[in-house]
C-alpha cells in the first residue's frame, strides 16, 4: 500500500496547474503594495466575502494574531472556546502579542452559544478585564471538523452588537464549513468584523492566509504585519497559488468530506475503537479503547504506511485532503476494519 499521509491537510503538494500559475505570476514588492498578484488575491478574497479589504500573510496564526492585536487593548479579554486554535496552538500569542487575557468557554465540540458569550461578558468593573472580542473557529479543529449553523453565529453577533464587542472568525477551514452546510461567503462577510481564511489547508496552496475586514482595520493590520515580520517582497509567487486555490479547489472539498465519512464508518467497525466524533467535514477524530494508547496505534499504522497524529493519550486524528485518493481511502478502510 502506498504511503497515506493523514497528519494534516497542510501536507499537500501543489498541483501541476497551481505550479504553472506560480511560475507565471506577475510580481512586485508587496511591502510597497506593488505586487500585482498579491493585490489581486487580496481583492478577490475580499470581494468573495463582501468585505472591504484583505491582507495576505504567511500563516493563519499571523492573521489571527494580527486581528486580535487590532481589535484589543492590553488588559482586554478575549472570549473563545477552550479548544480554540487561537488559544491552544498559537504559542500564547494572545498574551504575548496583544497583552490580553482569555475567557475560555466549554462549548460543544468547539462551538459556543450566544448565551455562553453573554454570560462571559465582564461587568464595567475596574477589577475585571474589559471584554472586547469574541473569536469563533469554523470548522473546529479539536472538535473534529464540526461546523456552526449560521443562525447560531448570527445570535452571537447580536450579543456582540448589544455589548459593543468585536466578532472575529478563525476560518482556517471555513470553506469546508461552507461546502458542508451549503452556506455562502457573503453571509459570513455580513456577520463578522474580521475573518481569517487559510489557503494552505483544505485548499491545497503551499503557504498563506488572508485577513479580511474594513479598509481601516486592514490599514492597521498592515502595520502590525510589518512589526510581526510578515512583510514579504515578491510574494506573488505564493499568492498565485492561493488565488488558484480559491478559483479551483473549493468545490472539490466535498470529495474530502466523502472520504472522511468512509473512514468514519470503517473505524466504527473496528473493535479497538471506543468512539468516533461525528464527521461533518474532512477531520476524523477517534478514541481507542482502554489499554491501547494513541502513540502505540499511530506507530503501528506507520508501519503500514499510514501517517497520523496522536492528539491525546487515546485519541487520534485523520485529516483528508486533495492528495488522498479514493483508492487510498478504500485500501485504508479495508485495513482499518481489522487493524
Amino acid at each position: 500500500m502506498e504511503r497515506i499521509d493523514l497528519r494534516s491537510d497542510t501536507v499537500t503538494q501543489p498541483t501541476a496547474p497551481m505550479l504553472e500559475a506560480m511560475m507565471t505570476a506577475k510580481v512586485g514588492d508587496d511591502v510597497f503594495s506593488e505586487d500585482e498578484t498579491v493585490n489581486n488575491l487580496e481583492a478577490t478574497a475580499a470581494k468573495m466575502f463582501g468585505m472591504e479589504a484583505g491582507l495576505f500573510c504567511p500563516s493563519g496564526t499571523m492573521t489571527n494574531q494580527i486581528a486580535i492585536k487590532v481589535h484589543t487593548q492590553p488588559g482586554d479579554e478575549v472570549i473563545c472556546d477552550e479548544l480554540s486554535h487561537v488559544y491552544q496552538y498559537e504559542g500564547g500569542g494572545i498574551a504575548f502579542n496583544a497583552g490580553a487575557s482569555v475567557r475560555l468557554l466549554k462549548g460543544n465540540r468547539g462551538r459556543i452559544t450566544a448565551n455562553q458569550v453573554e454570560d462571559a461578558i465582564n461587568p464595567d468593573d475596574v477589577h475585571k478585564p474589559v471584554s472586547s472580542l469574541v473569536v469563533l473557529e469554523n470548522t473546529s479543529n479539536r472538535g473534529g471538523g464540526s461546523c456552526y449553523e449560521l443562525a447560531d453565529i448570527q445570535l452571537i453577533k447580536q450579543i456582540c452588537l448589544k455589548n459593543n464587542l468585536i466578532l472575529h472568525l478563525d476560518g482556517a477551514r471555513l470553506f469546508n464549513a461552507l461546502i458542508a452546510k451549503g452556506q455562502t461567503p457573503l453571509e459570513y462577510g455580513q456577520t463578522f468584523d474580521s475573518i481569517s481564511i487559510c489557503l494552505s489547508k483544505g485548499l491545497g496552496a503551499p503557504v498563506g492566509s488572508v485577513l479580511l475586514g474594513t479598509k481601516e482595520m486592514i490599514r492597521k493590520a498592515r502595520r502590525i504585519r510589518k512589526v510581526f515580520g510578515g512583510g514579504m517582497r515578491q510574494a506573488g509567487i505564493i499568492a498565485a497559488a492561493g488565488l488558484y486555490a480559491l478559483e479551483n479547489h473549493v468545490e472539490r472539498l466535498s470529495t474530502d468530506h466523502e472520504h472522511a465519512k468512509l473512514l468514519e464508518q470503517a473505524l466504527l467497525a473496528n473493535p479497538k475503537i471506543e468512539s468516533v466524533l461525528p464527521v461533518e467535514t474532512n477531520i476524523v477524530i477517534f478514541t481507542l479503547k482502554q489499554g491501547i494508547t494513541a502513540a502505540e496505534y499511530a506507530a503501528y499504522l506507520k508501519t503500514k504506511g499510514v501517517l497520523c497524529f496522536a492528539t491525546g493519550k487515546q485519541q487520534i486524528r485523520f485529516v483528508t485532503h486533495l492528495n488522498i485518493t479514493t483508492k487510498m481511502v478504500q485500501q485504508l478502510c479495508d485495513m482499518l476494519k481489522n487493524a
